[in-house]
């Protein structure tokens, strides 16, 4: 049996291709198809510190002023799972996720969250989300 190939450059969702043929093409400038799409690009550019494309991804009524991703070289993100959602109707999706963490010599830590998204002129965009415990 042939062992499958390892990846230069994985993406950071999980997604078995590489960066650049998975969430890399988003960060470019491609709007993602689907919300799902959205959110695993969005936690790829939390592990890359690409602050800019999460403004950018981040609907205007509820993006913060300013982005600033505290202790970015002491977080290192362990894996991230869509647990589900669905799309309300053309415009409005939900998507849950589990995106689990560690910053610096600490335990890890599960950020898991309900979130809502928008779709405006052709892209999605996060809106926001509700913390589970």
């Amino acid at each position: 049996m042939k062992k499958p190939a390892v990846l230069a450059d994985p993406c950071p969702c999980g997604h078995e291709l590489s960066y650049a043929d998975c969430c890399g093409r988003w960060h470019a400038g491609a709007a993602a198809p689907d919300a799902p799409t959205l959110m695993r690009s969005r936690y790829s550019a939390y592990v890359r510190g690409l602050t800019e494309y999460l403004s950018a991804t981040w609907h205007i009524s509820t993006r913060p002023a300013q982005l600033t991703l505290t202790d970015i070289a002491a977080t290192r993100w362990l894996g991230l799972e869509i647990r589900g959602g669905h799309t309300q109707d053309l415009d409005h999706a939900v998507v849950e996720f589990v995106a689990r963490y560690r910053v610096g010599g600490a335990s890890a830590q599960r950020l898991h969250e309900i979130s809502r998204f928008l779709r405006e002129d052709g892209r999605w965009y996060y809106l926001d989300g509700d913390i589970r415990e």
